[in-house]
């Protein structure tokens, strides 16, 4: 079975797709006061710096394998990919991130119901 031939972007391309993808979730932060929004443009940034590398490292996944020969002299031996351990690290962090961002997000844009909880803690 012949691989498919995976593309990975030039360093223009992606300084491009982050700066598309800052964009995109900074939209989603319109609505946030001063203090939150400093500290929400930090993790976007992480955030979406760390979407297109993992992006980059899937298609080098699908285009090289998880598995991947080593030379040892005479032999060879079959290891886990570099760009595996760096996926699997990554994808970790940025599920993390993209988690307390999410938290920080207006209730609006969340999509969250009011259930009244705020309101009763508010009151007490």
């Amino acid at each position: 079975m012949a691989k498919i031939k995976w593309e990975t972007r030039t360093e223009l391309q992606q300084k491009r797709a982050i700066s598309v993808e800052v964009d995109r979730l900074s939209g989603l932060f319109d609505g946030l006061d001063g203090k939150k929004k400093d500290v929400v443009e930090g993790l976007i940034q992480e955030c979406a710096f760390m979407r297109i590398q993992l992006e980059e490292l899937r298609a080098k996944l699908l285009a090289e394998g998880f598995i991947v020969k080593m030379p040892q002299g005479k032999y060879e031996i079959q290891v886990e990919s570099p760009y595996s351990k760096a996926y699997a690290t990554m994808i970790q962090r940025f599920t993390t991130a993209i988690g307390k961002l999410t938290e920080l997000l207006p209730k609006e844009v969340a999509g969250m119901v009011d259930d009244g909880f705020d309101d009763f803690v508010d009151s007490r």
